[in-house]
Protein backbone atom coordinates (compact mmCIF):
# COMPACT_ATOMS: atom_id res chain seq x y z
CA UNK A 1 0.00 0.00 0.00
CA UNK A 2 1.29 3.44 -0.94
CA UNK A 3 1.91 5.72 1.99
CA UNK A 4 2.21 9.52 2.04
CA UNK A 5 5.32 11.29 3.22
CA UNK A 6 3.14 13.34 5.56
CA UNK A 7 -0.49 12.99 6.56
CA UNK A 8 -2.44 15.71 8.34
CA UNK A 9 -5.82 14.79 9.83
CA UNK A 10 -7.81 17.95 10.38
CA UNK A 11 -10.76 18.39 12.72
CA UNK A 12 -12.32 21.17 14.77
CA UNK A 13 -12.47 18.55 17.55
CA UNK A 14 -8.73 17.91 17.79
CA UNK A 15 -7.90 18.68 21.45
CA UNK A 16 -11.35 20.28 21.54
CA UNK A 17 -14.12 17.95 22.69
CA UNK A 18 -17.47 19.25 21.51
CA UNK A 19 -19.07 16.16 19.97
CA UNK A 20 -18.75 12.63 18.67
CA UNK A 21 -15.97 13.28 16.15
CA UNK A 22 -13.59 13.75 19.06
CA UNK A 23 -14.37 10.15 20.07
CA UNK A 24 -13.60 8.94 16.55
CA UNK A 25 -10.22 10.68 16.43
CA UNK A 26 -9.17 9.79 19.98
CA UNK A 27 -10.13 6.12 19.71
CA UNK A 28 -8.25 5.50 16.45
CA UNK A 29 -5.16 7.64 17.13
CA UNK A 30 -3.05 4.71 18.32
CA UNK A 31 -3.80 2.74 15.15
CA UNK A 32 -2.96 5.74 12.94
CA UNK A 33 0.36 6.33 14.72
CA UNK A 34 1.11 2.62 14.44
CA UNK A 35 0.68 2.81 10.66
CA UNK A 36 2.13 6.25 9.85
CA UNK A 37 4.52 6.82 12.74
CA UNK A 38 6.10 10.26 13.10
CA UNK A 39 4.63 11.36 9.74
CA UNK A 40 1.11 11.55 11.18
CA UNK A 41 -0.15 14.89 12.52
CA UNK A 42 -3.51 15.95 13.91
CA UNK A 43 -4.52 19.55 13.30
CA UNK A 44 -7.06 21.51 15.34
CA UNK A 45 -7.89 24.97 16.70
CA UNK A 46 -5.89 26.46 19.55
CA UNK A 47 -8.38 27.01 22.37
CA UNK A 48 -6.26 27.51 25.47
CA UNK A 49 -8.79 26.24 28.01
CA UNK A 50 -9.06 22.92 26.16
CA UNK A 51 -5.31 22.29 26.15
CA UNK A 52 -4.95 21.98 29.93
CA UNK A 53 -3.91 18.43 30.76
CA UNK A 54 -4.41 17.35 27.13
CA UNK A 55 -1.71 19.03 25.11
CA UNK A 56 2.02 19.12 25.80
CA UNK A 57 3.84 21.69 23.69
CA UNK A 58 7.23 20.52 22.43
CA UNK A 59 9.88 21.71 19.98
CA UNK A 60 8.67 21.09 16.40
CA UNK A 61 10.85 19.22 13.88
CA UNK A 62 13.36 21.45 12.11
CA UNK A 63 11.53 21.27 8.79
CA UNK A 64 8.56 23.04 10.42
CA UNK A 65 10.57 26.01 11.70
CA UNK A 66 10.50 28.01 8.48
CA UNK A 67 6.94 26.99 7.69
CA UNK A 68 5.65 28.11 11.10
CA UNK A 69 7.57 31.40 10.84
CA UNK A 70 6.08 32.11 7.40
CA UNK A 71 2.65 31.13 8.68
CA UNK A 72 2.88 33.54 11.60
CA UNK A 73 3.59 36.40 9.21
CA UNK A 74 0.23 35.58 7.64
CA UNK A 75 -1.55 35.88 10.98
CA UNK A 76 -1.62 32.25 12.07
CA UNK A 77 0.39 31.09 15.07
CA UNK A 78 1.05 27.35 15.26
CA UNK A 79 1.54 25.40 18.48
CA UNK A 80 3.29 22.06 18.06
CA UNK A 81 3.11 19.28 20.61
CA UNK A 82 1.73 15.92 21.65
CA UNK A 83 -1.91 15.16 22.35
CA UNK A 84 -1.87 13.23 25.61
CA UNK A 85 -4.12 10.38 24.53
CA UNK A 86 -3.45 6.76 23.59
CA UNK A 87 -0.65 6.73 20.98
CA UNK A 88 0.38 10.33 21.84
CA UNK A 89 0.05 11.63 18.27
CA UNK A 90 1.69 14.86 17.21
CA UNK A 91 -0.78 17.74 17.12
CA UNK A 92 -0.61 21.17 15.52
CA UNK A 93 -3.02 23.71 17.00
CA UNK A 94 -3.63 26.90 15.07
CA UNK A 95 -4.46 30.18 16.81
CA UNK A 96 -6.73 31.85 14.27
CA UNK A 97 -7.62 35.00 16.26
CA UNK A 98 -5.53 37.18 13.98
CA UNK A 99 -7.59 35.96 11.00
CA UNK A 100 -10.95 36.91 12.50
CA UNK A 101 -10.76 40.60 11.41
CA UNK A 102 -10.50 39.28 7.82
CA UNK A 103 -13.60 37.07 8.08
CA UNK A 104 -15.56 39.14 5.57
CA UNK A 105 -12.74 38.87 3.01
CA UNK A 106 -12.63 35.09 3.55
CA UNK A 107 -16.40 34.82 3.09
CA UNK A 108 -16.20 36.98 -0.04
CA UNK A 109 -13.59 34.60 -1.47
CA UNK A 110 -15.85 31.64 -0.68
CA UNK A 111 -18.70 33.37 -2.51
CA UNK A 112 -16.62 34.44 -5.52
CA UNK A 113 -15.15 30.99 -6.17
CA UNK A 114 -17.64 28.55 -4.65
CA UNK A 115 -20.95 30.48 -4.30
CA UNK A 116 -21.07 29.98 -0.54
CA UNK A 117 -23.74 32.45 0.61
CA UNK A 118 -22.80 33.33 4.19
CA UNK A 119 -24.43 36.72 4.62
CA UNK A 120 -25.63 37.00 8.19
CA UNK A 121 -23.73 33.91 9.36
CA UNK A 122 -22.84 34.00 13.03
CA UNK A 123 -19.70 33.18 14.98
CA UNK A 124 -20.35 29.42 14.93
CA UNK A 125 -19.74 29.64 11.16
CA UNK A 126 -17.14 32.42 11.08
CA UNK A 127 -14.66 30.84 13.51
CA UNK A 128 -14.35 27.41 11.83
CA UNK A 129 -14.16 29.03 8.39
CA UNK A 130 -11.35 31.37 9.46
CA UNK A 131 -9.52 28.50 11.15
CA UNK A 132 -10.01 26.31 8.04
CA UNK A 133 -8.30 28.98 5.93
CA UNK A 134 -5.45 28.91 8.45
CA UNK A 135 -5.16 25.15 7.94
CA UNK A 136 -5.11 25.70 4.19
CA UNK A 137 -2.27 28.19 4.57
CA UNK A 138 -0.31 25.70 6.71
CA UNK A 139 -0.56 22.93 4.11
CA UNK A 140 0.13 25.36 1.25
CA UNK A 141 3.37 26.47 2.95
CA UNK A 142 4.37 22.84 3.49
CA UNK A 143 3.76 21.96 -0.17
CA UNK A 144 5.80 24.95 -1.34
CA UNK A 145 8.67 24.14 1.03
CA UNK A 146 8.74 20.43 0.10
CA UNK A 147 7.57 20.06 -3.50
CA UNK A 148 9.01 16.55 -3.75
CA UNK A 149 6.90 15.22 -0.83
CA UNK A 150 3.52 13.54 -1.16
CA UNK A 151 1.19 15.11 1.40
CA UNK A 152 -2.38 14.25 2.42
CA UNK A 153 -4.87 16.49 4.18
CA UNK A 154 -7.80 14.52 5.62
CA UNK A 155 -10.58 16.95 6.57
CA UNK A 156 -13.55 16.11 8.83
CA UNK A 157 -16.98 17.76 8.50
CA UNK A 158 -17.99 21.14 7.09
CA UNK A 159 -16.15 22.80 9.99
CA UNK A 160 -12.85 21.96 8.29
CA UNK A 161 -14.23 22.22 4.76
CA UNK A 162 -12.99 25.75 4.05
CA UNK A 163 -9.44 24.36 4.21
CA UNK A 164 -10.13 22.15 1.18
CA UNK A 165 -11.63 25.10 -0.69
CA UNK A 166 -8.60 27.26 0.10
CA UNK A 167 -6.23 24.58 -1.25
CA UNK A 168 -8.39 24.08 -4.33
CA UNK A 169 -8.41 27.77 -5.12
CA UNK A 170 -4.63 27.99 -4.67
CA UNK A 171 -4.08 24.78 -6.66
CA UNK A 172 -1.80 23.54 -3.89
CA UNK A 173 -0.14 20.16 -4.43
CA UNK A 174 -1.96 18.45 -1.56
CA UNK A 175 -4.03 15.25 -1.84
CA UNK A 176 -7.32 15.83 -0.03
CA UNK A 177 -9.85 13.52 1.64
CA UNK A 178 -13.13 14.85 2.97
CA UNK A 179 -15.27 12.91 5.46
CA UNK A 180 -18.75 13.99 6.38
CA UNK A 181 -20.06 12.32 9.52
CA UNK A 182 -23.58 13.75 9.17
CA UNK A 183 -24.87 16.20 6.61
CA UNK A 184 -26.04 19.52 8.02
CA UNK A 185 -29.23 19.36 5.98
CA UNK A 186 -29.98 15.75 6.92
CA UNK A 187 -29.67 16.51 10.64
CA UNK A 188 -31.88 19.58 10.27
CA UNK A 189 -34.59 17.75 8.31
CA UNK A 190 -34.59 14.81 10.72
CA UNK A 191 -34.93 17.19 13.67
CA UNK A 192 -38.04 18.58 11.96
CA UNK A 193 -39.54 15.07 11.64
CA UNK A 194 -39.03 14.98 7.87
CA UNK A 195 -38.67 11.37 6.68
CA UNK A 196 -36.32 12.13 3.79
CA UNK A 197 -35.09 8.52 3.65
CA UNK A 198 -38.35 7.41 2.06
CA UNK A 199 -38.02 9.74 -0.92
CA UNK A 200 -34.75 11.74 -0.85
CA UNK A 201 -34.97 12.76 -4.50
CA UNK A 202 -38.11 14.78 -3.72
CA UNK A 203 -36.19 17.15 -1.41
CA UNK A 204 -35.46 20.61 -2.83
CA UNK A 205 -31.99 20.82 -1.34
CA UNK A 206 -31.26 24.55 -1.75
CA UNK A 207 -34.72 25.58 -0.61
CA UNK A 208 -34.68 23.33 2.45
CA UNK A 209 -31.18 24.51 3.40
CA UNK A 210 -32.45 28.10 3.43
CA UNK A 211 -35.64 27.18 5.25
CA UNK A 212 -33.60 25.63 8.06
CA UNK A 213 -30.98 28.40 7.87
CA UNK A 214 -28.07 26.07 7.22
CA UNK A 215 -27.40 27.19 3.64
CA UNK A 216 -23.92 28.56 4.48
CA UNK A 217 -22.78 25.38 6.30
CA UNK A 218 -24.45 23.16 3.72
CA UNK A 219 -22.74 24.94 0.84
CA UNK A 220 -19.27 24.64 2.42
CA UNK A 221 -19.99 20.96 2.97
CA UNK A 222 -21.25 20.45 -0.60
CA UNK A 223 -18.27 22.24 -2.17
CA UNK A 224 -15.79 20.37 0.03
CA UNK A 225 -17.34 17.05 -1.00
CA UNK A 226 -17.23 17.97 -4.69
CA UNK A 227 -13.70 19.40 -4.65
CA UNK A 228 -11.92 16.84 -2.48
CA UNK A 229 -9.89 14.20 -4.29
CA UNK A 230 -11.65 11.48 -2.30
CA UNK A 231 -15.04 11.90 -0.63
CA UNK A 232 -16.01 9.56 2.20
CA UNK A 233 -18.66 9.14 4.88
CA UNK A 234 -19.05 6.91 7.92
CA UNK A 235 -21.92 4.60 6.99
CA UNK A 236 -24.08 3.31 4.18
CA UNK A 237 -27.11 5.13 5.59
CA UNK A 238 -25.26 8.48 5.52
CA UNK A 239 -23.99 7.70 2.02
CA UNK A 240 -27.63 7.76 0.83
CA UNK A 241 -28.27 11.32 2.05
CA UNK A 242 -24.78 12.49 1.03
CA UNK A 243 -25.35 11.46 -2.58
CA UNK A 244 -28.64 13.37 -2.80
CA UNK A 245 -27.83 16.39 -0.62
CA UNK A 246 -24.18 16.97 -1.56
CA UNK A 247 -24.32 15.89 -5.18
CA UNK A 248 -21.54 13.30 -5.02
CA UNK A 249 -21.64 9.63 -4.19
CA UNK A 250 -19.02 8.79 -1.55
CA UNK A 251 -15.97 6.97 -2.90
CA UNK A 252 -15.61 4.93 0.30
CA UNK A 253 -17.35 4.30 3.61
CA UNK A 254 -15.12 4.63 6.68
CA UNK A 255 -16.93 3.03 9.66
CA UNK A 256 -16.21 4.25 13.17
CA UNK A 257 -14.50 1.78 15.46
CA UNK A 258 -13.31 1.42 19.03
CA UNK A 259 -9.99 0.52 20.59
CA UNK A 260 -10.71 -3.00 21.82
CA UNK A 261 -7.49 -3.15 23.84
CA UNK A 262 -8.90 -0.48 26.16
CA UNK A 263 -12.06 -2.49 26.87
CA UNK A 264 -12.37 -4.41 30.14
CA UNK A 265 -12.18 -8.21 30.05
CA UNK A 266 -15.28 -10.35 30.57
CA UNK A 267 -14.12 -11.03 34.13
CA UNK A 268 -13.70 -7.30 34.78
CA UNK A 269 -17.10 -6.60 33.22
CA UNK A 270 -18.77 -8.98 35.68
CA UNK A 271 -17.00 -7.36 38.62
CA UNK A 272 -17.70 -3.80 37.45
CA UNK A 273 -21.37 -4.57 36.79
CA UNK A 274 -21.82 -5.79 40.36
CA UNK A 275 -20.10 -2.73 41.86
CA UNK A 276 -21.87 -0.11 39.73
CA UNK A 277 -25.25 -1.88 39.94
CA UNK A 278 -25.08 -1.68 43.75
CA UNK A 279 -24.30 2.03 43.57
CA UNK A 280 -27.35 2.54 41.37
CA UNK A 281 -29.45 0.49 43.80
CA UNK A 282 -28.33 2.74 46.64
CA UNK A 283 -29.41 5.79 44.64
CA UNK A 284 -32.81 4.24 43.95
CA UNK A 285 -33.37 3.59 47.65
CA UNK A 286 -33.30 7.29 48.53
CA UNK A 287 -34.95 8.27 45.22
CA UNK A 288 -37.99 5.94 45.51
CA UNK A 289 -38.10 4.22 48.89
CA UNK A 290 -39.15 7.23 50.97
CA UNK A 291 -42.47 6.96 49.06
CA UNK A 292 -42.86 3.20 48.61
CA UNK A 293 -40.72 0.11 48.15
CA UNK A 294 -40.25 -2.57 45.51
CA UNK A 295 -38.01 -5.60 45.23
CA UNK A 296 -34.67 -4.07 44.27
CA UNK A 297 -33.29 -7.51 43.35
CA UNK A 298 -36.11 -8.00 40.84
CA UNK A 299 -35.32 -4.68 39.18
CA UNK A 300 -33.62 -4.14 35.81
CA UNK A 301 -32.03 -0.89 34.65
CA UNK A 302 -32.67 0.34 31.10
CA UNK A 303 -31.17 3.58 29.80
CA UNK A 304 -30.98 5.97 26.88
CA UNK A 305 -28.03 8.34 26.62
CA UNK A 306 -27.79 10.99 23.92
CA UNK A 307 -27.67 14.65 22.97
CA UNK A 308 -30.98 16.44 23.37
CA UNK A 309 -32.43 15.60 19.96
CA UNK A 310 -35.89 14.39 20.92
CA UNK A 311 -36.88 12.84 17.60
CA UNK A 312 -33.47 12.18 16.02
CA UNK A 313 -32.25 10.10 18.98
CA UNK A 314 -35.57 8.25 19.31
CA UNK A 315 -36.43 9.62 22.75
CA UNK A 316 -40.06 9.91 21.59
CA UNK A 317 -40.16 6.23 20.58
CA UNK A 318 -38.45 5.17 23.82
CA UNK A 319 -41.01 6.94 26.03
CA UNK A 320 -43.95 5.60 24.03
CA UNK A 321 -42.58 2.03 24.25
CA UNK A 322 -41.95 2.42 27.99
CA UNK A 323 -45.58 3.46 28.51
CA UNK A 324 -46.78 0.34 26.67
CA UNK A 325 -44.36 -1.83 28.60
CA UNK A 326 -45.65 -0.36 31.86
CA UNK A 327 -49.24 -1.24 30.94
CA UNK A 328 -48.28 -4.74 29.84
CA UNK A 329 -46.40 -5.53 33.05
CA UNK A 330 -49.18 -4.06 35.22
CA UNK A 331 -51.83 -6.08 33.39
CA UNK A 332 -49.80 -9.22 34.03
CA UNK A 333 -49.28 -8.29 37.70
CA UNK A 334 -45.57 -8.75 37.09
CA UNK A 335 -43.19 -8.67 40.06
CA UNK A 336 -40.50 -7.14 37.85
CA UNK A 337 -39.63 -3.45 38.04
CA UNK A 338 -37.91 -1.61 35.21
CA UNK A 339 -36.12 1.62 36.10
CA UNK A 340 -35.39 3.59 32.94
CA UNK A 341 -32.75 6.29 33.02
CA UNK A 342 -32.83 9.06 30.43
CA UNK A 343 -29.33 10.54 30.34
CA UNK A 344 -29.96 13.56 28.10
CA UNK A 345 -28.32 16.84 29.19
CA UNK A 346 -30.20 20.13 29.11
CA UNK A 347 -30.17 23.43 31.02
CA UNK A 348 -30.93 23.00 34.73
CA UNK A 349 -31.20 25.20 37.82
CA UNK A 350 -29.69 22.61 40.13
CA UNK A 351 -30.41 19.36 41.96
CA UNK A 352 -34.02 19.17 43.14
CA UNK A 353 -34.21 20.28 46.78
CA UNK A 354 -36.34 17.27 47.79
CA UNK A 355 -33.72 14.92 46.38
CA UNK A 356 -30.92 16.75 48.21
CA UNK A 357 -32.73 16.32 51.55
CA UNK A 358 -33.55 12.70 50.83
CA UNK A 359 -29.95 11.95 49.92
CA UNK A 360 -28.57 13.59 53.07
CA UNK A 361 -31.02 11.84 55.41
CA UNK A 362 -30.27 8.52 53.74
CA UNK A 363 -26.53 9.08 54.20
CA UNK A 364 -27.14 9.80 57.87
CA UNK A 365 -28.78 6.39 58.15
CA UNK A 366 -25.88 4.71 56.36
CA UNK A 367 -23.39 6.48 58.65
CA UNK A 368 -25.27 5.18 61.67
CA UNK A 369 -24.91 1.64 60.39
CA UNK A 370 -21.22 2.13 59.69
CA UNK A 371 -20.59 3.42 63.22
CA UNK A 372 -22.18 0.29 64.68
CA UNK A 373 -20.72 -2.05 62.06
CA UNK A 374 -18.28 -4.11 64.14
CA UNK A 375 -20.60 -4.55 67.12
CA UNK A 376 -23.53 -5.26 64.79
CA UNK A 377 -21.73 -8.15 63.07
CA UNK A 378 -21.15 -9.90 66.37
CA UNK A 379 -24.71 -9.29 67.62
CA UNK A 380 -26.25 -10.69 64.43
CA UNK A 381 -24.00 -13.75 64.50
CA UNK A 382 -24.73 -14.55 68.16
CA UNK A 383 -28.48 -14.02 67.73
CA UNK A 384 -28.71 -16.25 64.68
CA UNK A 385 -26.70 -18.98 66.40
CA UNK A 386 -28.78 -18.96 69.58
CA UNK A 387 -32.28 -18.14 68.27
CA UNK A 388 -33.91 -19.80 65.29
CA UNK A 389 -36.50 -17.05 64.91
CA UNK A 390 -34.41 -14.04 65.85
CA UNK A 391 -36.34 -10.76 65.65
CA UNK A 392 -35.02 -7.34 64.69
CA UNK A 393 -35.24 -6.35 68.38
CA UNK A 394 -32.91 -9.24 69.22
CA UNK A 395 -30.36 -8.20 66.62
CA UNK A 396 -30.02 -4.50 67.40
CA UNK A 397 -29.60 -2.35 70.48
CA UNK A 398 -32.84 -0.62 71.58
CA UNK A 399 -31.29 2.84 71.50
CA UNK A 400 -29.89 2.23 68.03
CA UNK A 401 -33.31 1.03 66.79
CA UNK A 402 -35.08 4.06 68.26
CA UNK A 403 -32.62 6.45 66.61
CA UNK A 404 -32.84 4.54 63.35
CA UNK A 405 -36.64 4.72 63.31
CA UNK A 406 -36.46 8.46 63.93
CA UNK A 407 -34.02 8.87 61.05
CA UNK A 408 -36.26 6.85 58.72
CA UNK A 409 -39.28 8.90 59.81
CA UNK A 410 -37.36 12.09 59.05
CA UNK A 411 -36.39 10.71 55.64
CA UNK A 412 -40.00 9.93 54.73
CA UNK A 413 -41.30 13.25 56.01
CA UNK A 414 -38.82 15.16 53.82
CA UNK A 415 -40.49 14.15 50.56
CA UNK A 416 -43.69 14.97 48.71
CA UNK A 417 -46.56 12.83 47.49
CA UNK A 418 -44.73 10.94 44.75
CA UNK A 419 -41.18 10.40 43.47
CA UNK A 420 -39.60 12.94 41.18
CA UNK A 421 -39.44 12.49 37.41
CA UNK A 422 -36.12 14.34 37.15
CA UNK A 423 -33.10 14.56 39.43
CA UNK A 424 -32.69 18.28 38.68
CA UNK A 425 -34.97 21.26 38.25
CA UNK A 426 -35.08 21.72 34.48
CA UNK A 427 -34.90 25.32 33.29
CA UNK A 428 -37.44 24.97 30.45
CA UNK A 429 -40.97 24.78 31.92
CA UNK A 430 -42.13 23.10 28.69
CA UNK A 431 -39.32 20.58 28.48
CA UNK A 432 -40.22 17.97 25.83
CA UNK A 433 -39.05 14.96 27.79
CA UNK A 434 -40.91 15.87 30.99
CA UNK A 435 -43.99 16.81 29.01
CA UNK A 436 -43.91 13.52 27.13
CA UNK A 437 -43.48 11.48 30.32
CA UNK A 438 -46.56 13.14 31.80
CA UNK A 439 -48.58 12.73 28.60
CA UNK A 440 -47.79 8.99 28.64
CA UNK A 441 -48.72 8.70 32.32
CA UNK A 442 -45.22 7.66 33.33
CA UNK A 443 -45.46 9.34 36.72
CA UNK A 444 -43.58 6.94 39.01
CA UNK A 445 -46.69 5.83 40.86
CA UNK A 446 -46.41 2.93 43.27
CA UNK A 447 -48.37 0.61 40.99
CA UNK A 448 -46.18 1.43 37.96
CA UNK A 449 -43.87 -1.40 36.98
CA UNK A 450 -41.83 0.99 34.82
CA UNK A 451 -40.19 3.86 36.69
CA UNK A 452 -38.35 6.71 34.98
CA UNK A 453 -35.45 8.91 36.06
CA UNK A 454 -34.67 11.86 33.80
CA UNK A 455 -31.03 12.70 34.49
CA UNK A 456 -30.56 16.01 32.63
CA UNK A 457 -26.84 16.62 33.19
CA UNK A 458 -23.59 15.13 31.96
CA UNK A 459 -22.78 12.29 34.36
CA UNK A 460 -19.59 12.71 36.31
CA UNK A 461 -17.97 11.07 39.27
CA UNK A 462 -18.84 14.05 41.46
CA UNK A 463 -22.21 15.39 40.28
CA UNK A 464 -23.82 15.07 43.71
CA UNK A 465 -26.40 12.49 42.65
CA UNK A 466 -25.25 9.14 41.25
CA UNK A 467 -21.62 10.25 41.39
CA UNK A 468 -20.80 7.91 38.52
CA UNK A 469 -19.07 8.56 35.22
CA UNK A 470 -21.31 7.84 32.23
CA UNK A 471 -19.43 4.62 31.43
CA UNK A 472 -19.75 3.48 35.05
CA UNK A 473 -23.50 4.04 34.84
CA UNK A 474 -23.59 1.93 31.67
CA UNK A 475 -21.67 -0.86 33.39
CA UNK A 476 -24.24 -0.99 36.19
CA UNK A 477 -27.16 -1.20 33.74
CA UNK A 478 -28.77 -4.12 31.91
CA UNK A 479 -29.98 -2.73 28.57
CA UNK A 480 -29.14 0.36 26.50
CA UNK A 481 -31.94 1.60 24.24
CA UNK A 482 -31.09 3.81 21.24
CA UNK A 483 -34.02 3.74 18.74
CA UNK A 484 -32.56 6.55 16.62
CA UNK A 485 -34.19 8.04 13.56
CA UNK A 486 -31.04 9.93 12.58
CA UNK A 487 -27.72 8.41 13.62
CA UNK A 488 -24.94 8.53 11.00
CA UNK A 489 -22.91 6.00 12.98
CA UNK A 490 -23.98 5.48 16.59
CA UNK A 491 -21.23 5.13 19.18
CA UNK A 492 -23.62 4.70 22.12
CA UNK A 493 -24.78 1.14 21.32
CA UNK A 494 -21.25 0.17 20.29
CA UNK A 495 -19.82 1.51 23.56
CA UNK A 496 -22.52 -0.30 25.53
CA UNK A 497 -21.72 -3.56 23.77
CA UNK A 498 -18.01 -3.06 24.42
CA UNK A 499 -18.79 -2.78 28.13
CA UNK A 500 -20.77 -6.01 28.03
CA UNK A 501 -24.21 -4.36 28.12
CA UNK A 502 -26.85 -5.45 25.61
CA UNK A 503 -28.24 -2.69 23.42
CA UNK A 504 -31.03 -1.83 20.99
CA UNK A 505 -30.46 0.27 17.89
CA UNK A 506 -32.05 0.68 14.44
CA UNK A 507 -31.09 0.22 10.81
CA UNK A 508 -31.16 4.03 10.49
CA UNK A 509 -27.95 4.12 12.54
CA UNK A 510 -24.72 3.35 10.73
CA UNK A 511 -23.64 0.88 13.40
CA UNK A 512 -27.00 -0.91 13.34
CA UNK A 513 -27.05 -1.11 9.58
CA UNK A 514 -23.47 -2.41 9.45
CA UNK A 515 -24.15 -5.28 11.85
CA UNK A 516 -27.82 -5.94 11.03
CA UNK A 517 -27.18 -9.14 9.08
CA UNK A 518 -24.63 -10.33 11.65
CA UNK A 519 -27.18 -10.39 14.50
CA UNK A 520 -30.31 -11.21 12.50
CA UNK A 521 -32.35 -14.16 13.84
CA UNK A 522 -29.85 -14.96 16.61
CA UNK A 523 -31.26 -16.19 19.92
CA UNK A 524 -28.77 -14.06 21.85
CA UNK A 525 -27.76 -11.23 19.49
CA UNK A 526 -26.26 -8.96 22.17
CA UNK A 527 -27.32 -6.00 20.04
CA UNK A 528 -30.90 -5.87 18.72
CA UNK A 529 -31.41 -4.01 15.43
CA UNK A 530 -34.92 -2.73 14.69
CA UNK A 531 -35.86 -2.11 11.06
CA UNK A 532 -36.87 1.55 10.93
CA UNK A 533 -36.14 2.50 7.31
CA UNK A 534 -39.42 3.38 5.57
CA UNK A 535 -41.50 1.96 8.45
CA UNK A 536 -44.13 3.85 10.48
CA UNK A 537 -43.33 4.84 14.07
CA UNK A 538 -46.18 2.64 15.32
CA UNK A 539 -44.48 -0.52 14.04
CA UNK A 540 -41.08 0.58 15.35
CA UNK A 541 -42.55 1.28 18.79
CA UNK A 542 -44.15 -2.16 18.94
CA UNK A 543 -40.87 -3.81 17.95
CA UNK A 544 -39.08 -1.93 20.72
CA UNK A 545 -41.80 -2.88 23.21
CA UNK A 546 -41.40 -6.55 22.33
CA UNK A 547 -37.61 -6.43 22.76
CA UNK A 548 -37.81 -4.64 26.11
CA UNK A 549 -40.53 -7.01 27.34
CA UNK A 550 -38.60 -10.09 26.22
CA UNK A 551 -35.48 -8.80 27.94
CA UNK A 552 -37.42 -8.10 31.14
CA UNK A 553 -38.81 -11.62 31.06
CA UNK A 554 -35.51 -13.35 30.32
CA UNK A 555 -33.56 -15.34 32.87
CA UNK A 556 -30.28 -14.20 34.36
CA UNK A 557 -28.53 -16.91 32.33
CA UNK A 558 -30.02 -15.54 29.09
CA UNK A 559 -28.97 -12.01 29.98
CA UNK A 560 -25.42 -13.24 30.57
CA UNK A 561 -25.44 -14.91 27.13
CA UNK A 562 -26.52 -11.58 25.61
CA UNK A 563 -23.72 -9.80 27.49
CA UNK A 564 -21.14 -12.14 25.97
CA UNK A 565 -22.63 -11.74 22.47
CA UNK A 566 -22.61 -7.95 22.81
CA UNK A 567 -18.98 -7.95 23.90
CA UNK A 568 -17.92 -10.23 21.04
CA UNK A 569 -19.79 -8.09 18.53
CA UNK A 570 -17.98 -4.95 19.72
CA UNK A 571 -14.65 -6.68 19.09
CA UNK A 572 -15.57 -6.84 15.38
CA UNK A 573 -15.53 -3.03 15.31
CA UNK A 574 -11.92 -2.74 16.46
CA UNK A 575 -9.90 0.02 14.80
CA UNK A 576 -7.32 -2.56 13.76
CA UNK A 577 -10.02 -3.68 11.29
CA UNK A 578 -11.79 -0.42 10.43
CA UNK A 579 -8.66 1.76 10.11
CA UNK A 580 -7.78 -0.16 6.94
CA UNK A 581 -10.59 1.72 5.18
CA UNK A 582 -8.87 4.99 6.11
CA UNK A 583 -5.64 3.69 4.63
CA UNK A 584 -7.48 2.80 1.39
CA UNK A 585 -8.92 6.31 1.18
CA UNK A 586 -5.49 7.83 1.66
CA UNK A 587 -3.93 5.60 -0.99
CA UNK A 588 -6.66 6.47 -3.50
CA UNK A 589 -6.16 10.18 -2.79
CA UNK A 590 -2.42 9.83 -3.44
CA UNK A 591 -2.99 8.01 -6.71
CA UNK A 592 -5.50 10.59 -7.88
CA UNK A 593 -3.48 13.66 -6.91
CA UNK A 594 0.06 12.49 -7.70
CA UNK A 595 -0.55 10.35 -10.76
Amino acid sequence: MQKPDFIFEISWETVNKVGGINTVIVSKAREMVKNYGANYFLVGPYIKAQTVGQFEEIQPPEYFAGIFASLQKKGVKAYFGKWLIEGEPFAILLDFDALMPYTNSIKKELWDFFQVDSLGASIDFNEPVAWGFGVGKLLEELALAMPEKRIIGHFHEWLAGSGILYLKNKNAKIATVFTTHATTLGRSLAGGNVDFYSNPESINVEQEARTHYVQHKHKVEEMAAKNADIFTTVSQITAIEAEYFLGRKPDLVLPNGIDVEKLPTIEEITEHHSIQRNRIREFLIYYFFPYYTFDIKQTLFYFLGARYEFHNKGVDIFIEALARLNKKLKDERSKKTIVSFIWVPTAVKGINERLVKSREYFRDIMNSFEEEHDEMDNTILYSLLTKEDARVEDLFDETFLRNLRNQIKRLKSSVGDSPLLATHDVLDPNDKILRSLKEHNLLNKEEDRVKVVFYPIYSSGSDGVLDQEYYESIQGSHLGVFPSFYEPWGYTPLESAGLGVSAVTTDLSGFGRYFRDTVKDKEFPGVYVIDRLKRPDEDVTNDLLNIMYKYASSSRRDRVQNKISAYNLAAKADWSIFAKEYFKAHEQALIKRYK
